[in-house]
Parts: C-alpha cells; structure tokens; sequence
C-alpha cells in the first residue's frame, strides 16, 4: 500500500477511537484473527477512502451502512465502483443486518474470504 496522508490517517484513527454500535458488534467478531484466522482492519485508508472494516489478504472491503447514509446512494455507489477498480471486492451490509442476522453477516463474509 502506498503511504498514508497525514490527514486521512488522523481521521481514521478518530472514527477507530468513536466507533458505532454496529462496528463495534462486527468488530468483536472480526478482531484477534478471530474469524478464521483471517487478519481484518478497522477504519482503514484504502485508497482516497476510508474503509469500514478490510482483509488485505483477501482484498475485501465491509462497509456498514446506517442512517448516515440514507441520501449518499450515489457517493457510496460511486466510492464502490472505485474500490471495486482497485481490485477490491466490497460487502455492503445495513446496520439493521448485523443487529439482527449477525450468522448471515458472517456467513457471506465468510463466502467472500473462503
């Protein structure tokens, strides 16, 4: 990976430091290689961007989409397509979804690793 600006490293280490509810649930069951022993990272710069949770390994990319995204359709449409350009694969889950199906959260995760 190329070297992170000074600014964007600032801000991630923030939202790493405020995470949500939602991230903080996901996280929990990510951390510590905990999740078949694959490495993930929180609040990581991938690119211009800032990923919620990511797998260097694998190139996957966990992006938690809540209320703060409702109106951001197109910015997130377009934040995709250029991750996925990157070689990134993306998952995108509703925070509704880890709160209420966290086996099926994993269970695609899973699917996207394995």
């Amino acid at each position: 990976m190329n070297k992170i600006p000074p600014l964007q490293k600032k801000y991630a280490r923030e939202l790493r430091r405020e995470m949500t509810p939602t991230e903080t649930k996901l996280w929990a069951a990510l951390r510590d290689r905990r999740f078949v022993h694959l490495k993930f990272r929180r609040q990581r710069p991938v690119g211009p961007f800032i990923a919620d949770f990511c797998c260097l390994e694998n190139k996957l990319v966990i992006e938690l989409d809540g209320e703060s995204h409702m109106g951001k359709e197109e910015y997130d449409e377009s934040r995709q397509k250029w991750l996925e350009n990157a070689g990134w694969n993306v998952l995108r889950f509703w925070d509704s979804e880890v709160f209420e199906n966290i086996d099926g959260v994993m269970q695609a995760i899973y699917n996207a690793c394995c």
